[in-house]
């Protein structure tokens, strides 16, 4: 606060101050205050409401509990509440496309910090932006009429003779939609990690390489251990911008997929029951956290880390 004071005067640093403080309490707070107390009250006809049935409850919360759906998994068959279901496979292939981000992402931010010329960096940057350019919408559909049937990958693909017959690619589960997921978030994991690698001193490679280790125990024991806080916040952003999408799920989802946010944006559209949509919006945003909380308890990362 001094700082800011010193360098722009009390009355811009108050004005700025005020801006925040409108931003988080009127656009952030309220609003999920709001949604966090419909939550536990009943969808009731408007004559109804605030009267003797308007009673605060869990039972918008139970709902998810509701209607089962029969899997089998290892040659058991055991029956899940179809919302607990969509959940589980929201979470899961959001685990798998911040797996696959990072995958992409870690050679690339090493090549950018360490390797590629300062003065093509700028250039490189912008190229990786042009994408943010175009609104996620226009993206998912771009991936949509890659993905179609007579699309251009299946073309491609038949051009070289790798298949033999098109494939339907948005047919496949949640083949498009973790394509569509990585393609509009890997950014979001790329440049923490840039940000972290570039902060190492080259120095220590370049010893380790003189003492004749080789490139992987150089990565292993030298850049990730260095590069964990970035790790970390480009998994913690991925992670939670994919279990929270709705366009792109939309878009590239099959008949067989269906994300978590396709349900609350359901209750919300469709069944105009904003009260249960809040009480499952809730629930995935707690237990999304929660999640976040154990997998960064078990490899051994600190909130300041991801702070960092």
């Amino acid at each position: 606060m001094q700082d800011l004071l010193r360098r722009y005067g009390f009355g811009l640093t108050l004005a700025m101050c005020l801006l925040v403080a409108f931003w988080l309490v009127m656009l952030v707070i309220v609003p999920n205050i709001t949604l966090f107390e419909q939550s536990f009250r009943p969808y009731l006809p408007v004559t109804e409401v605030g009267g003797p049935k308007d009673v605060y409850s869990f039972n918008n919360y139970m709902k998810v509990f509701d209607g089962d759906v029969e899997r089998s998994f290892l040659g058991f068959t055991f029956h899940i509440p179809v919302h607990v279901y969509t959940f589980g496979l929201t979470i899961f292939y959001s685990m798998v496309t911040t797996v696959i981000c990072f995958v992409m992402a870690y050679p690339l931010a090493y090549f950018m910090a360490k390797i590629v010329n300062p003065k093509s960096l700028p250039t490189l940057i912008l190229l990786l932006f042009i994408p943010l350019w175009v609104s996620e919408v226009l993206r998912a559909f771009a991936w949509w009429i890659i993905l179609a049937f007579k699309g251009p990958l299946n073309a491609l693909l038949l051009g070289v003779g790798l298949i033999e017959d098109p494939i339907r690619w948005t047919n496949m589960g949640y083949t498009g939609v973790v394509v569509g997921l990585v393609y509009t978030y890997v950014l979001f994991m790329l440049f923490p990690i840039y940000n972290a690698i570039q902060s190492l001193d080259t120095n220590q490679i370049e010893a380790a390489e003189d003492l004749g280790a080789p490139w992987w125990k150089i990565h292993w024991r030298i850049v990730l251990p260095h590069s964990k806080p970035g790790i970390a916040s480009g998994s913690v952003m991925v992670f939670m911008l994919s279990a929270g999408s709705l366009l792109v799920p939309s878009i590239l989802g099959s008949t067989t997929s269906q994300w978590f946010t396709q349900t609350i944006d359901q209750w919300f559209k469709d069944a105009l029951d904003w009260n249960t949509a809040s009480a499952y919006a809730f629930l995935l945003l707690l237990l999304c956290t929660v999640f976040v909380t154990v997998a960064m308890w078990l490899f051994k990362v600190k909130l300041s880390d991801i702070a960092k």
